[in-house]
């Protein structure tokens, strides 16, 4: 790899920027393809299902056999609220290498006890958040239940566009919630990308349920192809 290469590859992990290396097998020669440049390239179809993947590896395209090495941020799960479907879904989150973030203003429920080697933040959301640095490799999940706690976070979510943004409660309690938002300047497009109910239709009943039901939405947004996610809907 050439140093100039590596410098803007280094550059690009370190803003959380995806990137890919593109190698030909045949002649070694590579080229770097920046996020902002996914969709102009004439590999888009083949780079964008990798990325997707999260997976480097080996495709053909005219005539030539290329080696795709993906560089994608890691996947961050930030969870408002240290209630029991969080204690179910931190651990299992982390299990998947997400870089999870626990945040709750009420220290009787954000404590080190109730959630053993996960970063807590006994804060509210105004300051909790904005040092997250969060992006769109973010999924955000908001379940306290409390509007003055889960509405400033679901608000914060929206500007950083992060890629997954859920919300416990049932439909008539979104929909409550729906238009506190708009009071307080939410668009109809940020509502509309809320996850409410929150995770996969599966029955789930339990905490530990409800957070394999999250994880799954979560994993579903991340990995299928926009047409599938669709067709899913």
């Amino acid at each position: 790899m050439k140093l100039e290469t590596l410098h803007q590859l280094n550059a690009e992990r370190v803003a959380r920027r995806p990137v890919i290396l593109v190698t030909d097998t045949a002649n070694g020669e590579q080229r770097l393809v920046k996020a902002k440049d996914f969709a102009a390239d004439p590999l888009r179809a083949e780079l964008a299902k990798q990325l997707r993947m999260g997976k480097s590896g080996m495709v053909e395209a005219g005539g030539k056999k290329l080696f795709l090495n993906v560089y994608a941020p890691t996947a961050k799960l930030v969870i408002i609220g240290a209630v029991h479907i969080s204690q179910a879904l931190a651990p299992l989150a982390r299990a998947l290498d997400y870089d999870v973030t626990v945040v709750d203003p009420r220290t009787a429920f954000a404590s080190p006890e109730r959630f053993p080697d996960v970063p807590l933040i006994a804060e509210w959301p105004d300051v909790a958040l904005p040092p997250l640095n969060i992006d769109h490799y973010t999924a955000f999940v908001a379940v306290t239940h409390d509007p003055k706690i889960d509405d400033p976070a679901l608000l914060h979510a929206f500007e950083r566009d992060c890629f997954y943004i859920g919300a416990l409660g049932s439909r008539k309690t979104h929909a409550r919630r729906g238009e506190r938002l708009r009071a307080q300047g939410a668009k109809e497009s940020d509502i509309a990308r809320i996850h409410a109910p929150i995770g996969l239709s599966i029955g789930a009943v339990s905490p530990s349920e409800i957070a394999v039901a999250i994880m799954a939405e979560i994993t579903a947004v991340l990995r299928l192809p926009k047409e599938a996610k669709e067709a899913a809907a």
